[in-house]
């Protein structure tokens, strides 16, 4: 269950990250600084007494950075939100002059479907938002999973220095 929980919180970070990303990417290649903030709908994790509360623990704000590269910029405006072996991808983008929208589709050991929204309002940040619905297989069962994800994203500068850039789908 921790192991789920990990790819669960990193998946979501991910694609948070790259949604945001693709908002801010079209302005500046560059380090940015995202927060994010998971709020539960539907968890799949039970609480059991005597245990960490997952869910809880995943809703705490996370903040992280991210590298964008012109070539995520020539190719797809942006990183494309990152799935574990290809089971989610983004279809329906539409590009906006200050905003992007997209579905979220998953079709691995996550299915459902969710939706994508960001917006800026100047080049050095951006605001995004993403709601999925769907079942996540934990083990023989799967679970109902919903959850609302919001971020905010701030450009700190050109050099990325240390931080690797997501790699992008081929």
């Amino acid at each position: 269950m921790r192991k789920t929980s990990h790819w669960i919180v990193v998946c979501c970070c991910v694609l948070v990250l790259a949604v945001l990303a693709v908002a801010q990417a079209r302005q500046k290649p560059g380090l940015w600084e995202m927060t994010t903030k998971m709020n539960w709908v539907q968890s799949p994790f039970p609480n059991i007494p005597g245990m960490p509360n997952m869910a809880a623990q995943m809703s705490a704000p996370h903040t992280v950075q991210v590298c964008i590269t012109k070539e995520m910029i020539d190719k797809y405006g942006g990183p494309m939100p990152q799935s574990r072996n290809n089971e989610c991808k983004a279809e329906n983008m539409k590009m906006g002059a200050n905003s992007m929208t997209a579905d979220w589709v998953c079709n691995g050991s996550m299915k459902g479907k969710g939706t994508v929204e960001s917006s800026w309002t100047d080049e050095n940040h951006s605001t995004s938002k993403v709601h999925f619905t769907g079942a996540m297989q934990m083990g023989p069962d799967a679970k109902t999973v919903e959850y609302i994800m919001e971020a905010t994203s701030v450009f700190k500068g050109d050099n990325c220095g240390s931080v690797k850039p997501i790699s992008m789908d081929k």
